[in-house]
């Protein structure tokens, strides 16, 4: 046998053995093209990853396998154009199986050259659709995690202001009460004292949506009945939607209870409402759904009572979407919002357990879900709540703030109660030991011992004497856990009556 023989037979042997190799590769599709496009090579991965047998797509079009928008844009042709005249083309995109199907794909096309000259191509496909669900699966999570730490770190600075906000709120709102006992009948005088009124509840009502929103409010939870909190709410909304929306609603049947703060899930079921309102400025309806359901995915795994509110309005802008939680952060014309409205419902939700979610389509609508947590217990039943008129006895006013601390006397004296008063909580442990205290009123946020230290302490030494909190906002506050009542600052002069004759029952 000559030596061209055997080159001969060699070459044949090592291009029998290249195409049993590539014939045998399974978790890539590797065929040949002609210069036009046309398949004239099929392996077992091809096969395997897009359906099709050797007999169906040899002489076939390489550009059935992609999309039929890919196909008008002129996809397939532009990639071999790119190839020939750059010497590889590299994509990943969707492509289309046999089944009609779709899968994302890498792709890698090389020309073919035979003496210079242009024979095919040789294309290499896989299926990495696991891999790129994988990646936005990541790619979600780390986004939650940025969205999540930046809830966080405005909430932390929303808590550290709001306590001296609450401070001065504090002194304002008790100096109009001692303002309107005097002010006379001066109409100028009592339209101003009406004005600083209006402005300090205002001001009052902002701080404790802000706090809503961290998760940082003093809440009083309870058990409750969905469908009774609703209707009992049902025409504040109607009022407030005003003749061009109408309120659709469908409450299910056996709705579970849950658990939260009653004025908090209120004012986040007019929030939602308004805006919605807002949203449909020619009008049109408004539906609130509420169902029983099961989640599955975490951490919201288990059973939950969806509340949706959905309109048919303007809808929200994919770019806007992931902004509309934030605090001051607004869509609205100037004074017609204070972007404020979905941070508290925000902030409510997941203070009581649970979580919100908003699905939008611009032009067409927005909805937005509230999720919260079933609750085993039975709900209570909201108990008519009397107000003092008067009181008598010792009080133990335990402030560090002077200005706050004369406000708050000055409103217990009004209401009968003689004053004792503590700038912290070592003083306050002294004046005890002096006997005549009837009660004990303390802030929290003191430096050194805070008052929720103070209140355990006096627990130990005088289990039997009346305790009373207040605090505008505090860390402490959450692990009270209803020890103590607490009084949210600014408070009125009614709020602290009502709070002082609860501890006499």
């Amino acid at each position: 046998m000559d030596e061209a023989t055997n080159q001969q037979r060699g070459l044949f042997e090592s291009e029998r053995s290249f195409r049993l190799l590539v014939e045998a590769v399974a978790e890539y599709a590797l065929f040949m093209l002609d210069p036009s496009g046309r398949v004239t090579s099929w392996n077992i991965g091809a096969q395997r990853i897009k359906g099709y047998q050797p007999a169906e797509i040899l002489g076939q079009h390489f550009s059935r396998f992609y999309t039929e928008t890919d196909r008008a844009n002129g996809k397939p042709v532009r990639a071999l154009m790119i190839a020939e005249q750059q010497g590889r083309f590299e994509d990943e995109g969707w492509r289309v199986r046999k089944d009609g199907t779709f899968f994302w794909a890498s792709v890698v096309i090389d020309p073919i050259r035979e003496n210079g000259k242009l024979v095919g191509f040789v294309k290499i496909t896989r299926d990495i659709t696991e891999r790129r669900e994988a990646q936005l699966r990541l790619e979600q999570m780390q986004q939650q995690l940025a969205e999540s730490q930046k809830l966080d770190a405005l909430g932390q600075l929303t808590g550290g202001v709001a306590h001296d906000f609450n401070n001065l709120l504090m002194v304002i709102s008790g100096s109009v009460h001692f303002l309107k006992k005097s002010a006379g009948n001066d109409p100028n005088v009592l339209r101003a004292i009406s004005a600083i009124e209006t402005a300090s509840k205002r001001g009052a009502a902002l701080t404790s949506q802000l706090l809503t929103f961290a998760r940082r409010q003093s809440v009083n939870p309870q058990p409750i009945d969905l469908t009774d909190r609703i209707g009992a709410v049902r025409e504040v909304l109607e009022t407030g939607v005003g003749s061009a929306v109408m309120l659709a609603f469908d409450v299910e049947k056996n709705v579970w209870p849950v658990v939260v703060d009653i004025s908090e899930f209120e004012t986040a079921m007019v929030n939602l409402v308004i805006n919605a309102r807002d949203a449909m400025p020619t009008g049109g309806t408004i539906k609130i759904d509420v169902r029983n359901v099961s989640l599955t995915d975490a951490p919201n795994a288990g059973d939950h009572v969806a509340i949706r509110v959905e309109d048919s309005g303007i809808g929200i802008a994919p770019d806007v979407l992931s902004k509309i939680f934030d605090p001051f952060f607004t869509t609205k014309p100037v004074g017609k919002g204070t972007g404020l409205g979905l941070s508290q419902v925000h902030g409510f939700a997941h203070q009581a357990g649970g979580t919100v979610r908003v699905e939008s389509v611009l032009g067409k609508g927005t909805a937005v879900t509230i999720l919260l947590p079933r609750d085993k217990a039975r709900p209570q039943t909201k108990r008519r709540e009397t107000v003092a008129t008067g009181g008598s006895g010792t009080v133990l006013l335990v402030e560090d703030n002077p200005e706050v601390a004369s406000v708050s006397a000055s409103l217990l004296e009004q209401l009968g109660y003689t004053v004792r008063r503590a700038s912290d909580a070592e003083s306050a442990l002294c004046e005890i030991e002096r006997d005549g205290v009837d009660l004990v009123f303390s802030d929290i946020v003191m430096p050194g011992m805070d008052g929720l230290k103070l209140a355990r302490r006096l627990k130990e030494i005088r289990p039997h004497l009346p305790i009373l909190l207040a605090t505008g906002y505090s860390d402490a506050a959450a692990s009270v856990r209803g020890d103590f009542p607490i009084l949210r600052k600014p408070y009125e002069i009614h709020e602290l009556s009502q709070a002082i004759a609860k501890l006499a029952r």
